[in-house]
């Protein structure tokens, strides 16, 4: 699973305008060919991610080459079950990344582009939120 190796806070505020609007970085395609936009604003889970990253590698058989433009480096912190409130924020479950709509969040190169578009919406299958696959020739002409 993808986490970060320190953080400067441990714990940190849900922060849930963060998501308000369109990504205005992270929403081109830069490395690869071909990629899995973001149409929906979402927090995407390390295992989510993870899931999603496993279905495009079996599909394109590790041909190609496969770039994670999201990171989780947000924590996602949660009281236990059946606990009494007060007493502090509760201990750090998983990390989340956070998502807006227009994000750029898996690229592939190397491959033809059905085989790509087949494992997008693979990938997109385990993702929580609406996905779209685009090519980087359509953000060339427009």
């Amino acid at each position: 699973m993808l986490s970060p190796k320190r953080v400067k806070h441990r714990k940190v505020q849900r922060g849930v305008s963060a998501m308000r609007g369109s990504a205005t970085r992270g929403n081109t395609v830069v490395f690869g060919d071909y990629a899995l936009v973001a149409l929906e604003p979402m927090w995407i889970t390390n295992r989510q991610m993870e899931a999603a990253r496993i279905a495009l590698n079996r599909h394109v058989k590790r041909g190609g080459q496969i770039w994670i433009r999201i990171f989780p480096d947000k924590p996602f912190s949660k009281k236990p079950a059946e606990t009494r409130m007060g007493k502090g924020k509760g201990a750090p479950e998983y990390w989340v990344a956070v998502v807006k709509p227009g994000t750029v969040m898996f690229e592939i190169g190397g491959i033809e582009k059905a085989i790509a578009e087949e494992a997008m919406v693979l990938a997109g299958a385990k993702l929580p939120i609406k996905t779209k696959f685009v090519a980087r020739a359509d953000f060339e002409l427009g």
